[in-house]
């Protein structure tokens, strides 16, 4: 019975450890703000955090399946068809990154990735949500309050 116990304890402690998070808009502000993302390749904090909402809430866990096979990952939702490594797909796996490692509250690796795409020729039209809901449109909400 105390083995049961002991398992059930560790099973809790280790689902505790692979929890996702929901951040809140100003905590992401905060993050993205820490790691250099406001004013990267031109585009201001506000734009990343439309971008985030847009495509995911804010949720690190967010995982959307397209109808080619590839799926988008993370809180940026970063494709696996060019950018991520899917465990039995073929990818080109740009960043470098398990697609798996995207759905953790540890931002890092979605931000190095993120700053990938964007670098590239469509900028940040290569999130179609930011491309129709932030492109062009006053941005200020995303960072009002934020204190940044």
């Amino acid at each position: 019975m105390m083995t049961f116990f002991l398992q059930t304890f560790l099973l809790a402690c280790f689902v505790a450890t692979i929890q996702t998070k929901v951040y809140g808009r100003c905590e992401l502000a905060h993050v993205l703000k820490k790691n250099e993302m406001d004013g990267y390749e031109g585009y201001s904090l506000a734009s990343w955090i439309c971008m985030a909402f847009y495509e995911t809430g804010f949720d690190t866990k967010a995982i959307d399946r397209h109808k080619g096979g590839s799926k988008d990952y993370g809180i940026f939702h970063i494709n696996s068809g060019l950018w991520c490594k899917e465990n039995s797909a073929l990818s080109k796996a740009i960043c470098d990154v398990a697609c798996s490692d995207l759905l953790n509250p540890d931002l890092e690796d979605d931000i190095t990735c993120a700053k990938k795409i964007v670098k590239g020729s469509a900028g940040m039209a290569a999130w179609h949500q930011w491309k129709k809901h932030c492109e062009n449109q006053d941005m200020r909400k995303w960072v009002q309050g934020c204190r940044i």
